[in-house]
């Protein structure tokens, strides 16, 4: 067989190439020879490929994406934003954090724990590729109904992966979310975000700059494992049956390695040998060479026979689309090539000079002495293909809004309320998630402050100032299906409270916006009014976005998935011993409401739980009240006015008062404040609220400051006894609750 190399190419421009089988469309595969003059090699077709895909280049997504730079938010602490590995931010005392949150959801319906365990590897490096040590992972799952069989068959392995992966790294779980719905039967979303701390000065980008420098890869060998990926899986539906079309191998990860890996690169970080790096992760190797030449100053020559490989009979198409984990890419000046690769073999890694920088503008590849990529490295990297989708509302939309939750039938007495109650917290979306967070260390390094199942975990990042960071995510399919644009700014609000809860100022947010067909016109008005809602509702509380991810194709034969954007938010506090827990831990704390309650059923967990009902308006949103709210909730936790808040949301009250009664271990007894009715009070989702425990010593100073600012705070009861009493309507012991609450989740999986 005659090595396709660019001078063969240029002499055969006839010769059939399979553009469509690895995922181009028509228009592309001409593109690309235009932009060459001739027709591409086969390896420059396999970086092209993978580079224009979906996951890659946003195509699809970029025309409103753009928004979030175009409405971004004044903030000093932006250090680094949009188009970086991962974004980063000045969180005071010289220290940096960078967070991200990506997906790897059709890997792991197709092999759950090896797809998931490379979500976690895979974010983990994006974050050490800024130059940060990674010190936590969140985890936002989606999953089909909780009693289908196939989600007993993908949760089991997702959890597994997770766990797996995230232990043997030794980095503690501290957040995220485990959301049950047929809508994402076949079609998981396993979302994997990362924390990551560093100093000022340690901050590293992707570029190759420096003709002569040399280009180093290190870490793992490279192997068959996940070839095509991010062009064909991460854009690929599956079949009614629930089959993806094509099954490209699903990467394989080993946490070892990768501990090995970390440390080592730390390393070097410390002794300042690197001018550049890149992890790889999707498209590989033609991603890390591509977008190190396309950010730096020149071109770039790479010798691909020198690679490592698991596996001799690579093509060199095969070894450029390879996603085999623990790997990363490193720019070094020549006189401290020998000092980087002494350090590699001291962590026991394997580190290659695979190439170097050159002067010129072009990404060449050899294989063993022959040309067969010769591109223009930024038409790789970073000018892929730009669609302006079309996009339309739904016929189906206005007949999903009228159809009002606040008709269905309501409970009449206190024996009804009480059964209603107990469905709701009995619920798998409701119910204790501690089967799936016990698998996962998460106080793993001995500074995790709060983790699930609290509003938002929370690191210690300096054990002398007590510096830490919060995080939360959040993201509702079911408000955003029934008005994306609100959908989103929920999503936003509630990552924004639940940090806020915890007594840190939200800084900044990073967001994964999972949804079906780009080719669907009513998916791409779904995505359009999402990106709309996040970017303005960003620019008004003041956090602006520092990167993403988008998943798209994410559905079943012709059904999507809801659209669902989950919003990180990442929040900074002074003195991590000050945060604030959601548990009622103390008789004779007093209980105060925070916001307005109002009658706001659309999307509830009310209505889905008791009516299997999906309709009307989701709660309103007041981005205003939001941010008073969190000012309110962080200056209570720093001055030490209150022992105790939850976020109200899915659930409403009810939920919030019995997760943190159980947390505590202590009952409460509840008034139904004057103006509304039990049924209002205890499920209304209205956002823009949070329950306090307040000392009694300091009820008038929080009273005074909730009414110098305008926020309405309405006393409801007391932390007293062994049950959840309403007066005057129903009372439950803890016992009867707990039960309840923590017996669905194993019930359903054991």
């Amino acid at each position: 067989m005659t090595l396709d190399t660019v001078k063969h190419a240029g002499g055969t421009p006839d010769v059939e190439q399979p553009w469509a089988e690895l995922g181009l469309k028509q228009d592309e595969y001409a593109r690309i020879r235009e932009i060459l003059g001739r027709r591409p090699t086969g390896a420059e077709l396999a970086m092209y490929s993978v580079m224009w895909s979906e996951h890659c280049s946003y195509k699809s997504s970029k025309v409103h994406l753009k928004q979030f730079s175009e409405k971004k938010p004044e903030s000093d602490a932006m250090l680094v934003g949009i188009g970086e590995n991962a974004g980063v931010v000045d969180v005071g005392q010289g220290y940096a954090v960078t967070f991200k949150v990506e997906s790897h959801n059709h890997p792991s319906y197709i092999e759950p724990y090896q797809g998931a365990a490379t979500g976690i590897g895979g974010i983990v490096r994006d974050i050490l590729a800024m130059g940060a040590r990674p010190v936590a992972v969140v985890d936002p799952l989606r999953f089909g109904a909780a009693d289908h069989p196939d989600t007993k068959r993908v949760l089991p392995g997702v959890v597994a992966g997770i766990g797996g992966y995230g232990n043997c790294l030794g980095l503690p779980n501290i957040g995220g979310e485990v959301v049950f719905d047929s809508c994402y039967q076949g079609n998981p979303l396993v979302n994997a975000g990362c924390i990551g701390v560093m100093k000022h000065e340690d901050l590293h980008l992707a570029k190759a700059s420096g003709p002569g420098n040399k280009v180093i890869l290190y870490g793992a060998r490279t192997g068959g494992d996940g070839i095509g990926g991010v062009s064909v899986l991460a854009s690929e539906t599956f079949d009614a049956a629930g089959k993806p079309t094509k099954r490209p191998a699903v990467q394989v990860g080993d946490p070892f390695q990768e501990k090995l890996l970390i440390e080592c690169t730390l390393e070097i970080f410390r002794e300042k040998l690197v001018a550049g790096i890149q992890d790889l992760g999707g498209a590989g190797l033609s991603c890390a060479t591509s977008e190190l030449a396309s950010a730096g100053s020149g071109g770039m020559r790479v010798e691909l026979d020198t690679v490592p490989l698991r596996d001799a009979t690579l093509s060199p198409e095969e070894i450029l689309m390879s996603e085999s984990q623990e790997r990363m890419c490193a720019v070094v000046e020549p006189d401290k090539v020998e000092r980087f690769l002494a350090i590699c073999e001291k962590w026991d890694v394997i580190a290659t000079v695979i190439g170097e920088v050159t002067d010129g503008e072009r990404l060449e590849i050899y294989w063993h002495g022959e040309q067969i990529v010769d591109v223009p490295p930024r038409s790789v990297a970073h000018e892929g293909p730009t669609y302006h989708r079309p996009y339309a509302r739904p016929e189906w939309q206005d007949a999903l809004q009228a159809d009002d939750a606040g008709t269905l039938p309501r409970p009449g007495t206190g024996a009804e309320l009480k059964d209603q109650v107990l469905k709701l917290v009995a619920h798998p979306n409701q119910a204790s998630k501690a089967w799936i967070t016990d698998q996962y260390d998460r106080f793993v390094q001995g500074n995790t402050v709060l983790a699930q199942p609290e509003d938002a975990g929370m690191i210690r990042i300096d054990e002398e100032t007590n510096l830490g960071v919060a995080m939360a995510t959040d993201g509702n399919g079911r408000y955003a299906k029934l008005d994306p644009y609100t959908g989103a700014q929920l999503a936003l609000a509630e990552a924004y409270r639940n940090v806020a809860a915890s007594g840190a100022r939200p800084l900044a947010i990073s967001d994964c916006l999972n949804f079906g067909s780009p080719e669907d016109p009513a998916v791409m008005w779904q995505f359009a009014e999402v990106t709309r809602g996040l970017a303005d509702g960003c620019l008004e509380l003041g956090t602006p976005v520092t990167g993403g991810n988008v998943s798209l194709y994410n559905q079943t034969g012709e059904v999507a998935i809801h659209p669902t954007p989950v919003v990180a938010v990442l929040g900074v506090i002074d003195d991590v011993t000050r945060r604030t827990p959601i548990a009622f831990a103390e008789e004779g704390q007093l209980l105060y409401l925070l916001g307005d309650t109002r009658e706001e059923f659309g999307g509830s967990a009310w209505s889905e739980v008791v009516h299997g009902h999906l309709g009307g308006l989701p709660p309103r949103v007041d981005l205003a009240r939001e941010k008073l709210l969190g000012e309110i909730l962080i200056s209570a936790s720093r001055d030490g006015m209150i022992d105790a808040a939850h976020d109200l949301s899915d659930g409403g009250l009810v939920q919030a008062v019995v997760e943190s009664c159980l947390r505590g271990g202590t009952g409460a007894r509840l008034v139904v404040p004057d103006g509304l009715d039990a049924f209002t009070f205890l499920f209304s989702e209205s956002a823009g609220r949070a329950v306090v425990a307040v000392p009694r010593s300091e009820e008038l100073r929080f009273t005074d400051m909730c009414g110098a600012r305008g926020l309405p705070a309405t006393r409801i009861g007391v932390v007293d006894g062994t049950e959840l009493d309403v007066q005057g309507e129903f009372g439950v012991s803890l016992d009867e609750l707990r039960t309840a609450h923590e017996a669905t989740v194993p019930a359903l999986l054991a």
